[in-house]
């Protein structure tokens, strides 16, 4: 496999597709940006952003990449959907927020740039690709000594399949039809192994959980759907 082939075409197209949405707040990708303040808050537990250099892999339109710079981070966005680079441009042009967009995998840039940032995000990626694995062994690399990666993803139980596809796909349409594919969910377990093969610690690991009542997202012990996990390399 070429450092190029790690991903599937039609993942590109079904979200590229939908670039034009990415930032509306109320539209189809609502969830994002309801999650987007609590991944930075994980985030921040972990890392003191003013000054970080920070890429966000499998970036989309660029909604935790804006987050990050907002917060001081000096931010890189790399995804290979070119009408999400796009997007994501044209929004920090509007934003005025600074922060740059590269079309890149994450195994050729960190083929390029090895031990360069000070942390890596990848959220809610790892189950599109067809080889996850590569994409933790990327970030472990590009990541410095001491730096921190973080990830999430969503838990391969019988719960997640409830919640996240019939409920939130086909029943509340949270998320548009045909976003996840239950046999691509990844659980803490194997995501723990990968990352400790790839070089990576696990500091923490905690669940993202949606109250249908009050339509809010919070941080919690619940790790069967949703789940956000921080690793570091060691020095």
């Amino acid at each position: 496999m070429t450092v190029t082939e790690n991903v599937h075409a039609h993942e590109i197209h079904k979200f590229g597709s939908q670039a034009e949405r990415w930032w509306d707040p109320h539209g189809e990708f609502k969830t994002l940006h309801d999650v987007n303040p609590l991944r930075l808050r994980f985030i921040q537990q972990h890392v003191d952003l003013p000054g970080k250099k920070a890429v966000d892999v499998g970036c989309g339109g660029g909604i935790l990449t804006e987050g990050l710079a907002k917060h001081g981070a000096d931010a890189l966005g790399i995804d290979l959907s070119e009408d999400l680079i796009d997007i994501a441009d044209l929004h920090s042009l509007e934003s005025g927020v600074n922060v740059r967009y590269q079309k890149i995998s994450a195994e050729a840039l960190a083929e390029q740039q090895p031990s360069s940032f000070d942390l890596v995000t990848c959220m809610e990626m790892l189950e599109h690709v067809p080889d996850p694995g590569s994409i933790i062994g990327a970030c472990a690399k590009l990541v410095k000594p001491g730096g921190m990666v973080f990830f999430s993803t969503l838990n391969r139980v019988p719960k997640a399949y409830l919640l996240a596809i019939v409920a939130a796909e086909y029943l509340m349409k949270m998320v548009p039809k045909g976003t996840h594919d239950y046999k691509t969910f990844i659980k803490p377990s194997e995501l723990s192994q990968a990352a400790r093969h790839a070089g990576l610690e696990l500091q923490s690991l905690i669940g993202i959980e949606y109250n249908p009542l009050s339509k809010r997202f919070s941080l919690g012990k619940d790790i069967d759907v949703n789940y956000i996990a921080a690793f570091q390399r060691p020095e």
